[in-house]
């Protein structure tokens, strides 16, 4: 009676452990390019999207597409990388990637303003020296596309601004959003750093509104092969249930979808990881017949 009640304990602690996992799972996520609408150049829509992406990373809330991976499946599909990508256009890429979320964007605002504080500090050579304000502000509007259904769930502004008093306007010519010990310093490079954490605040809220879903690789008789592994927050001893979509429903006026009836083919259970945690297989707890593709989801 002794063993039989230390065992019930051991599985009535075990129990929250299991759904705190469920928790940890990582949400798939792509960047495209943003349109540069503020006329700043200096291919700016990619540097803040590389920004976000990085960030994105950094928080390790998600699972983060790849920028190389995303490029070629766009230009596969004949569609550039930048912002302009319709939600429609979006939710195709997405699905081909396996992606819960899309995020597009486009840059409003980008760039410095200086304006002459109070009167001046002595001379120099016949020329009176004023202390000047520079301003840099940035601004990106950003949309969260549900690949799903091709609808947008988050439409947000987001805004940085830094302010800084000086002897002089030092102007940045050349711009390296790759090199944040040099740019994180600099006052666009800021102004840049408060819109993204901003954008990152965002997507996080935003994400909690769409469901985890994974997909089946390959389906045998004794394994189930699934995506995402480890490193998408899928353990071992996981239980997910397998859905099988049916035919989609387009919206005949807006072209997008509307969903599609599932129906519910059976459950696995996950052993272990392949492909350095990039997947994971499974065996079968109940039902038959499971295919690539077969969407896997928490309940």
């Amino acid at each position: 009676m002794k063993k039989y009640l230390v065992l019930l304990i051991i599985l009535l602690f075990s129990l929250p452990l299991v759904a705190q996992d469920f928790k940890a799972l990582k949400k798939r996520i792509a960047v495209i390019d943003f349109d540069d609408r503020s006329g700043y150049g200096r291919n700016i829509g990619q540097g803040v999207a590389d920004m976000l992406v990085t960030s994105l990373v950094e928080s390790e809330k998600f699972l983060v597409i790849e920028r190389s991976e995303l490029d070629e499946l766009l230009k596969e599909q004949g569609l550039g990388m930048s912002g302009a990508v319709t939600p429609q256009s979006a939710a195709q890429v997405g699905k081909l990637l396996g992606i819960e979320i899309m995020v597009t964007g486009s840059i409003s605002e980008f760039g410095e303003k200086e304006q002459k504080v109070g009167g001046g500090i002595g001379s120099v050579g016949g020329f009176n020296l004023g202390v000047k304000k520079n301003m840099a502000r940035v601004a990106v509007d950003i949309r969260m596309v549900d690949v799903n259904t091709g609808e947008i769930i988050v439409a947000k502004a987001a805004e940085g601004e830094d302010t800084s008093t000086g002897l002089d306007n030092v102007g940045i010519e050349d711009i390296d959003f790759h090199n944040t010990s040099t740019w994180d310093n600099t006052q666009l490079g800021k102004a840049s750093r408060e819109a993204i954490n901003e954008c990152v605040e965002y997507i996080v809220d935003g994400m909690q509104k769409v469901p985890w879903q994974g997909k089946i690789i390959k389906a045998d008789d004794a394994t189930i092969y699934m995506k995402p592994g480890s490193k998408g927050g899928v353990q071992a001893g996981m239980v997910f249930s397998v859905y099988r979509p049916g035919e989609e429903l387009i919206d005949p006026d807006t072209g997008l979808s509307l969903g599609s009836e599932e129906s519910k083919i059976g459950q696995i259970q996950v052993t272990g990881d392949v492909a350095d945690g990039r997947a994971a297989k499974a065996i079968v707890k109940s039902g038959t017949g499971f295919q690539t593709g077969d969407l896997i989801r928490v309940k």
